[in-house]
């Protein structure tokens, strides 16, 4: 088995690609999979992984963190 025959599965006159390809490259380039992320070796480009869904927020509960305020120096 050659490196190259990973990333195809040849089922009869099909050939299916078992990487997924980078959406700026094009078809002939596979992103790299990591435990958390894939990336286009040539570009960078990066797909994070999700674990679970995230939670869904609400406005107004008070749960969570607020978002910064502004404090102005005084000159």
């Amino acid at each position: 088995m050659t490196s190259q025959s990973k990333f195809y599965k040849i089922e009869g006159d099909t050939i299916d690609r078992t990487h997924r390809t980078c959406p700026k490259c094009g078809v002939g380039y596979y992103l790299g999979e990591h435990y958390d992320r894939y990336v286009c070796g040539k570009c960078h480009y990066t797909i994070f992984k999700r674990k679970g869904n995230a939670p869904a927020r609400t406005k107004g509960t008070g749960k969570g963190r607020s978002p910064r305020r502004r404090v102005r120096s005084q000159q």
